[in-house]
């Protein structure tokens, strides 16, 4: 697949999930296979570029791969302030957010409500476009709710302003993530434009990916809740798609790749926000596993140190009882 001058190297892609895919986490997606990776989004209030929290969402060092980074806001001529920063910064792609169900971005009319004000929609796309020499992709959802898909005219509008590519998941903004996605809207946009389409919702298992695919034609797939304690999902989805063995990591590979996972948030966060911003990573790794006895996760949740909960999460996986299929 291409996005505008850039070949990726396969079409499986990391979504950008608010406070899940920073840079470790991007690293760790990347090493396993991923396609291109996206940063979480960033707002495009002037008054925040320069905070610590938004230089660290766009933060690569270390980081392989093309630098994508996606912007959230609702007036074009700040949107395109903040393409034009980041693409300073070193973003190869800029992406923009119209996609987000957050009762808190949608109700400051940003993200996924965007998709009520189909003119606003333009005039940003082509205030972004217009600001930088990368290419720009949007994000968007099939609607405002079930009885409002609008998604085959957004896309429309995208196409016409010069976006490079486009994602949709397979829900509206009202269904927030409740019930499961949909793939006719997704179908229905591949046919009707002829920039790629990417297809996001609900896909996490190689079968699916497949089916997806297959059934609405798109040019990739975006993998979003199915890679949070499973990175090596990327390299899973590769090798199924391109007719390879699907083999799943053993248990030693496993406790390896959470571990440099690990130390990768320390080094990043520092020890004290490290360790914190590690329990959430550690429940989806541990849930993924089987089950993990309350008073171990505990344990793990109440460490202050990196060396203790590095220590915690090894000794967990004596600890384990497999899940029941």
């Amino acid at each position: 697949m291409q996005i505008g001058p850039h070949q990726l190297p396969n079409n499986i892609i990391l979504a950008p999930m608010a406070g899940v895919s920073d840079n470790p986490f991007r690293r760790l997606c990347s090493q396993f296979g991923a396609g291109l990776t996206v940063s979480e989004m960033v707002i495009s209030n002037t008054e925040l570029q320069h905070h610590p929290r938004t230089l660290q969402k766009t933060d690569y060092s270390g980081e392989l791969g093309l630098r994508s980074v996606q912007i959230l806001g609702t007036q074009p001529e700040l949107m395109a302030q903040a393409a034009r920063l980041n693409q300073d910064r070193g973003a190869q792609i800029i992406d923009i957010n119209m996609g987000c169900p957050a009762k808190k971005v949608c109700s400051v009319a940003a993200g996924s409500a965007l998709l009520k004000d189909e003119a606003l929609v333009a005039s940003i796309l082509t205030a972004v476009v217009n600001a930088v020499e990368v290419p720009v992709t949007l994000k968007i959802r099939t609607g405002w709710d079930l009885a409002h898909r609008n998604a085959v005219k957004i896309a429309k509008i995208a196409e016409s302003c010069g976006i490079q590519a486009l994602t949709i998941h397979g829900r509206s903004r009202a269904c927030r993530f409740n019930g499961h996605a949909e793939y006719d809207t997704i179908k229905q946009v591949k046919q009707n434009v002829k920039i790629p389409i990417i297809a996001n919702g609900d896909i996490n298992t190689v079968k699916k990916a497949r089916e997806v695919l297959e059934y609405t034609g798109a040019d990739a797939i975006m993998i979003g809740r199915a890679a949070q304690g499973k990175p090596w999902i990327f390299r899973e989805m590769h090798n199924g798609l391109s007719g390879q063995p699907v083999s799943p990591p053993d248990l030693s590979e496993i406790s390896s790749v959470i571990q440099q996972h690990l130390e990768h948030l320390y080094s990043f966060y520092g020890s004290f926000s490290g360790v914190r911003i590690a329990r959430k990573h550690i429940s989806w790794y541990f849930d993924k596993l089987g089950q993990l006895p309350g008073e171990q996760k505990t344990l793990i949740n109440q460490a202050q140190q990196p060396a203790v909960q590095l220590a915690l999460v090894a000794a967990s996986f004596n600890l384990i009882t497999p899940r029941v299929a």
